[in-house]
């Protein structure tokens, strides 16, 4: 009974003393912008979460000035925003940042590159975050992976994509690597922010367009100007989203409140991922019996198309800078690492279960 008493005063007095610093030192304020609107489904919904989380997980003792795209400054302005000082964190997609760095992209997702799973092993644990600090420390920002949405849709388009020719003269919404994969195959990439795409879409400005998958794409309605969807792109095979913090303010930080933010970036880049895999599979069905769209996937031509495509991508991308060579050395040889052997195991046991039971 005693040693009972002991521990429970022990691990009472613990938590008193991790808490402590921080009720000292007051509140403390982060001003985060946005990339996504607000209360956005899907990616809006998880950047207001992880703000909410900042604010549980401190204790009150950090909270959290929110702004989503538009309400301080647009979505493509976050980066210089953050970097300059005048807001102390963003969340978007890294890959909006290609025009900065063309390394940029391989923190968010690159054409026939790491899903999801294998993307945060490679941050996590395999140098990436390393090399993330390093490219965004040139800009005065640190980074931390905040959300994913796992392998995203190849798009919606109105017509059927049959061979590699359909993509020329195609107007599509594509950011990112992939945007410059599909213009090797003589396709116009436009890169807008989630906002802006619903009424290009229907006004005809641009003729197709990628999001996301079926759980974040039924609440953008673009059923209605495009009524093919195809499964699993090449562009975006997972990787994960940004927390871009302005490196002087993090620097400035106690330690505990630096554990605060990380414990919440790390619980929404899960919690984010989960969320998809709950529901894409649920709003997939949605959009096929509400709304009568039609579900295709790319064919073995189509897909060779974007290989080539991808292969001259990946030769300018390296010659951008000696950086961007180092990034795309370690990033394929962690690929060819951690994809290779997931494929032998987990890739060879769902290719198995979902041939026995039947699956898609």
């Amino acid at each position: 009974m005693e040693r009972r008493k002991f521990l429970t005063g022990a691990a009472l007095g613990a938590g008193a003393a991790l808490a402590a610093p921080a009720v000292a030192q007051g509140t403390r304020t982060m001003t985060i912008v946005s990339t996504w609107p607000r209360d956005f489904p899907g990616l809006g919904i998880s950047a207001q979460r992880f703000c909410q989380r900042i604010n549980e997980i401190s204790g009150g003792a950090i909270t959290t000035e929110y702004f989503a795209a538009g309400e301080r400054v647009g979505a493509f302005d976050s980066f210089d925003e953050v970097s300059s000082g005048n807001a102390h964190a963003y969340i978007g997609a890294d890959y909006y940042w290609t025009g900065k760095h063309a390394g940029f992209a391989y923190f968010t997702s690159v054409p026939f590159g790491m899903t999801t799973q294998e993307w945060t092993a490679w941050i996590k644990f395999g140098g990436g975050q390393e090399l993330w600090d390093e490219l965004s420390g040139e800009f005065g920002l640190k980074k931390l992976p905040v959300g994913s949405t796992g392998t995203q849709a190849g798009g919606w388009f109105n017509k059927e994509i049959e061979s590699p020719d359909d993509f020329k003269g195609l107007k599509m919404r594509m950011p990112g690597l992939g945007g410059q994969v599909i213009t090797k195959m003589g396709a116009s990439s436009v890169s807008l922010p989630g906002g802006q795409i619903y009424e290009n879409l229907v006004s005809g400005a641009i003729e197709a367009t990628e999001w996301v998958g079926p759980y974040n794409d039924y609440f953008m309605k673009f059923y209605e100007a495009a009524k093919y969807y195809y499964t699993g792109g090449m562009h975006e095979p997972g990787g994960g989203l940004a927390l871009g913090l302005n490196a002087s303010w993090w620097g400035s930080l106690t330690d505990f409140e630096r554990a605060v933010i990380t414990a919440a970036a790390n619980e929404e880049h899960a919690a984010a991922h989960d969320e998809n895999m709950a529901k894409n599979g649920e709003y997939l069905q949605k959009l096929i019996d509400e709304q009568g769209i039609q579900v295709r996937a790319f064919n073995e031509d189509v897909w060779d198309g974007f290989a080539e495509g991808a292969e001259e991508v990946f030769e300018e991308t390296r010659d951008h800078s000696a950086m961007a060579a180092k990034i795309d050395d370690e990033f394929q040889a962690k690929l060819r690492e951690i994809g290779g052997f997931i494929g032998k195991f987990e890739g060879q046991f769902v290719t198995q279960r979902n041939r026995i039971l039947g699956l898609g």
